[in-house]
């Protein structure tokens, strides 16, 4: 089977209900967003260190979650029902789940913090960024079309989930957070977990 289809070459898309869409409508750049988000997972994983199992184990169900995400926006609006969408409740209550489980070896949160600490740490942040890239564009989307009203919530839990997974991945590796401090007193500013 040929990867190239030349289907596309005039800039359009074709939908999973066979809608034909340019390549920079809305729909298709959320889509292409939410696979982007899903790439820099994978980065992330390949970082995490092989022992947290659970948390490998964690990231790459989200990756499948985002898969099917992506599935749900490639149909059109009209054709957006219940039948197609997976993204439930049930996938936020397990995310809120998931971060008290990541907090707790995680020392109080008193002060702002900056992305870094680890390489892991760091690619944790991107990746809440572009979770956060995603949920924007999503909100946007749902203003002129239909979307399962469940994936908003699901990734602004989502984007707390990586802040949370972050910080715990500094606090594993016995680094330091990198803690923002006001202009006016920066000297130093690390804390340790």
């Amino acid at each position: 089977m040929r990867i190239y289809t030349r289907q596309g070459d005039k800039g359009m898309t074709r939908l999973a209900d066979g809608t034909s869409l340019p390549k920079d409508h809305l729909r298709v750049e959320t889509y292409g967003y939410i696979d982007e988000l899903n790439s820099h997972i994978g980065l992330l994983i390949c970082d995490v260190p092989s022992q947290e199992v659970g948390l490998l184990a964690d990231l790459q169900l989200l990756q499948q979650e985002l898969f099917d995400l992506g599935g749900e926006l490639a149909f059109s609006s009209d054709a957006q029902q219940e039948a197609i969408w997976q993204v439930n409740a049930a996938w936020t209550t397990r995310l809120e789940q998931q971060i008290d489980r990541y907090s707790e070896p995680l020392p109080p949160l008193r002060q702002f913090i900056l992305p870094g600490g680890s390489r892991a740490a760091a690619q944790a942040h991107v990746v809440r960024t572009l979770v956060r890239h995603c949920e924007r564009l999503l909100l946007t989307l749902s203003r002129e079309e239909r979307i399962n009203p469940e994936v908003l919530p699901y990734l602004n839990r989502m984007s707390d989930w990586f802040f949370t997974v972050a910080r715990y991945l500094v606090c594993r590796s016995g680094g330091k957070e990198v803690v923002w401090i006001k202009a006016s007193k920066r000297q130093g500013g690390i804390a340790r977990c």
